[in-house]
């Protein structure tokens, strides 16, 4: 599809427009023209059409950036000169802009400064991904070997492994190159031949008014031949989706945020490429008794009353299982936090402290004689109650 339209003209609104008058001025166009409201009128759907594909790049800051770069090199107006004297713009030697050269014009010909070949930003904004990119079409480039994917995962692991280290299992999706046909989408026995569609390029045109736009070609997806019978396996696009089961060594320390990239262990590569990294972002799972400030350890623990007026010594679970012998001074309350000192969390060197945060349990029922006693306590003591 040659994008030789004006974006603002067919959503009718100025280059200087903001994003929401540009989303306003969208949702009542769409409104207007979208076909199930115009079944009898043939026009209304390639209107419709005309003005989703301009809101999906003005629509979009990033894309509508690179799209008013490219205005302003003149590449929606015809060129009268856009490349010839914009900074940072690159003509192919030979060929003159708007001249008898132009109807062969390649975006991919032109670098600009700071935004790559006009060909990568037309790639990005209108549906080509790159190369590799997951559901995309792979240029006619990527026919050597191809690096595998980089796949990403969030891993929810216990607290206690998160804090102390440990293995944990994972499973993955991934693309990985087809045992049957070794990546090449042929089945067994059937021969490669050059796609009939690029005539081997692995690219085709899209030409209209001055330019043309290439694109991978939907039949070879960009590889420049297609077997005389696809896979049965892939079904031609030479990679399965395979699910992987492993185990990760989760580094002690870790929080929830945390991310590792473990080399190698993503997809496995295309044509002997090497493979892609596993990018493991985790979440950490609640404790049933602890819980986490930075590298220290906070451990409610109840005490009665006795045991907080007059003061006591109680055992409490470290981490790892050991038992740790708590003093509690006479007179603590609720809330009184006591620092056992190194019995944190230990990451990089550093290793944080254990910290009792004390909760007075007050019994809801008394008996009669805990009542009286508890009476005759606080009027000796001149307590009000």
């Amino acid at each position: 599809m040659a994008q030789t339209k004006d974006y603002y003209s067919v959503l009718g609104v100025p280059a200087s427009a903001t994003q929401e008058e540009i989303k306003k001025k969208y949702r009542r166009l769409a409104a207007k023209h979208h076909p199930d409201k115009n079944q009898s009128d043939p026009k209304a759907a390639e209107a419709f059409k005309e003005i989703s594909e301009a809101y999906q790049v003005l629509g979009d800051e990033d894309k509508r950036k690179q799209y008013d770069q490219m205005r302003k090199l003149g590449a929606f107006g015809g060129f009268g000169g856009g490349f010839g004297g914009s900074p940072g713009g690159r003509r192919p030697s030979g060929q003159t802009a708007g001249g008898p050269g132009a109807q062969n014009f390649k975006f991919e010909d032109f670098d600009i400064g700071g935004l790559g070949g006009l060909g990568d930003i037309f790639s990005s904004m209108f549906g080509g991904g790159p190369a590799g990119a997951p559901g995309g079409a792979r240029s006619a480039r990527s026919r050597g070997p191809e690096r595998g994917q980089d796949v990403e995962q969030v891993l929810s692991i216990p607290f206690r492994t998160a804090a102390m280290g440990g293995k944990v299992p994972v499973e993955l999706e991934v693309n990985e190159e087809c045992a049957t046909c070794h990546g090449s989408g042929a089945a067994p026995g059937a021969k490669i031949q050059t796609c009939p569609e690029c005539q081997g390029r692995g690219t085709i045109s899209f030409g209209q008014g001055g330019f043309a736009v290439q694109r991978p070609c939907p039949m070879c997806l960009g590889k420049g031949t297609v077997p005389t019978e696809r896979c049965p396996t892939c079904t031609g696009s030479g990679e399965v989706r395979v699910r992987k089961k492993m185990m990760i060594t989760v580094p002690a320390g870790v929080d929830t945020g945390t991310k590792i990239r473990l080399k190698g262990q993503g997809g496995r590569g295309l044509r002997n490429g090497p493979p892609g990294d596993l990018l493991i972002t985790f979440q950490v799972e609640p404790d049933r008794f602890f819980r986490r400030e930075g590298l220290d350890l906070i451990a409610p623990v109840k005490i009665n009353i006795a045991q907080a007026t007059l003061g006591s010594k109680i055992s409490v679970n470290t981490l790892d299982g050991q038992k740790l012998a708590i003093k509690i001074p006479p007179g603590t309350s609720t809330g009184k936090r006591l620092r056992a000192r190194s019995h944190g969390i230990k990451k990089d060197g550093n290793t944080g402290d254990l910290i009792v945060e004390v909760q007075v349990d007050v019994p809801e029922k008394l008996t009669e004689e805990q009542e009286k006693a508890m009476r005759e306590f606080a009027e000796a003591s001149g307590l009000k109650y």
